[in-house]
């Protein structure tokens, strides 16, 4: 290595974001874009100065007992961090930065794309079309569900639990919310939204839960089997967060006999395996994990890496320090 720290890059990145490490830092760049397994990262954190890691990338107390001394920054490219060991690494005195805000539309975004494929059958109708199945027009074919006037219940009013209300209002529905923290008198009334400070109250009222709160020990199976139980028949479930947050098992279960009547899912609790249960459940749009994968956020994401690592170097706190 010269005098520029080594910056060692897990996955593939846009080739903009990849050429501007080039010219900045010192970088070892993914030559595939396959993830590292265990024993692949316990030997890029023995070598870097920086890690610049991905969603894909498990880096638990093992991997991070393999680092040396001079790696003082794991420079996350992407908002999510539980699949890193924070507190273990926070005790190793290692600096930890994700890059937050640029999901925000994007995810919400896609949050409305399944909110309306899934009750409308969108996926389902264009498979009739691509089959050539479809034998014309029917009164009781294809048959969905209305989204004008439905009650929608976002797990999780951040950014994006605020973005995704600000576009279901325009969509006719009536906007309510469980959060860990009430939120202020302003943004309840811009949304004209209505806090339930108990998610237990607020499930079996709404038609459609969106699940949009962040991954963690608290968070894990908090749509329980229990909890998915309480919904209604009709109601439809739409998670773009992680999928840990619902019991993956309990809900292909319920979709199976029609306890649930639907669901959009663009994570999943094993990633990227998909249970053959949850692949058969029926009245599902199953995605994989395109929240975020838009070029301007992908970019935006990529420049607030950079930024991160440029700031520590420069000795100062990364703006997007996590703690």
């Amino acid at each position: 290595m010269g005098t520029k720290p080594l910056v060692i890059v897990t996955r593939k990145l846009p080739e903009l974001i990849e050429t501007r490490m080039m010219e900045l830092f010192d970088t070892k760049l993914s030559s595939n874009d396959i993830p590292l397994n265990s024993e692949e990262l316990k030997e890029v954190v023995s070598e870097a100065d920086i890690l610049v890691p991905t969603v894909t990338d498990k880096i638990d107390k093992s991997v991070l007992d393999c680092a040396s001394n001079k790696l003082k920054l794991i420079a996350n490219f992407g908002n999510g961090m539980d699949h890193i060991d924070t507190d273990y690494a926070i005790k190793k005195k290692i600096i930890l930065t994700n890059t937050p805000g640029v999901l925000t539309e994007d995810t919400a975004d896609m949050v409305m794309s399944l909110l309306l494929a899934v009750p409308r059958k969108i996926i389902e109708g264009e498979n009739l079309i691509r089959t050539g199945s479809w034998q014309g027009w029917s009164p009781t074919h294809m048959m969905g569900r209305r989204i004008w006037g439905k009650r929608l219940g976002i797990i999780g009013m951040g950014s994006i639990g605020q973005a995704v209300a600000r576009r279901a209002k325009g969509f006719g529905l009536h906007i309510h919310y469980h959060n860990r923290n009430r939120l202020p008198n302003v943004i309840e009334d811009a949304h004209e939204a209505t806090f339930w400070e108990n998610l237990d109250d607020m499930l079996p009222k709404m038609d459609i839960i969106s699940v949009n709160c962040p991954s963690t020990s608290e968070t894990f199976h908090l749509l329980s089997k229990k909890r998915l139980a309480t919904l209604q028949p009709h109601s439809y479930i739409i998670n773009t967060s992680r999928g840990k947050v619902i019991d993956e098992k309990a809900l292909a279960e319920f979709l199976k006999i029609g306890a649930i009547a639907g669901a959009g899912l663009d994570v999943f609790e094993r990633e990227p395996a998909v249970s053959k249960d949850m692949l058969n459940a029926p009245n599902t749009v199953l995605l994989p994990h395109m929240g975020s994968a838009t070029v301007e956020a992908r970019l935006e994401m990529g420049e607030k890496v950079i930024v991160n690592i440029q700031t520590f170097l420069n000795g100062h706190k990364p703006p997007d320090r996590i703690i």
